[in-house]
């Protein structure tokens, strides 16, 4: 079965877009900042993570910076889905190595698609 872990500070927004991804199906799993997520990557591996970009302790971009360079974490696909969505936050999420980048509000379809799109080339 597929994992996904879906971090965001904002519960309001956690429960909306793990209520997407388990209507489409998938396992999710929560994290409500950057240290959590790392650390539940690390126990749990995940099969895709979605990403918020402001955070508490640790924000979305540092995320993917110590994901990116960890040998067992480095593939693991990741999306930023945020409402950081400026031309130079894309650019900034795209080098340190963000695999999509969905600015909020979106819509459900769009999210869905992406994982998809992601799921299946996956090789993690």
């Amino acid at each position: 079965m597929t994992t996904i872990l879906v971090v965001d500070d904002v519960d309001s927004e956690l429960a909306i877009i793990s209520r997407i991804l388990k209507d489409e199906g998938w396992t999710v799993e929560q994290a409500s900042d950057g240290d959590e997520a790392i650390a539940q990557i690390q126990n749990a591996q995940p099969d895709l993570v979605v990403l918020d970009v402001i955070m508490p302790r640790m924000n979305g971009f540092e995320v993917i910076r110590e994901l990116r360079a960890n040998p067992k974490t480095q593939q693991l696909p990741v999306v930023v889905c945020s409402q950081k969505d400026t031309d130079i936050d894309r650019s900034w999420g795209s080098d340190l190595g963000a695999d999509a980048y969905l600015g909020k509000p979106f819509e459900a379809q769009q999210l869905v698609e992406i994982i998809q799109r992601l799921l299946s080339r996956s090789s993690y």
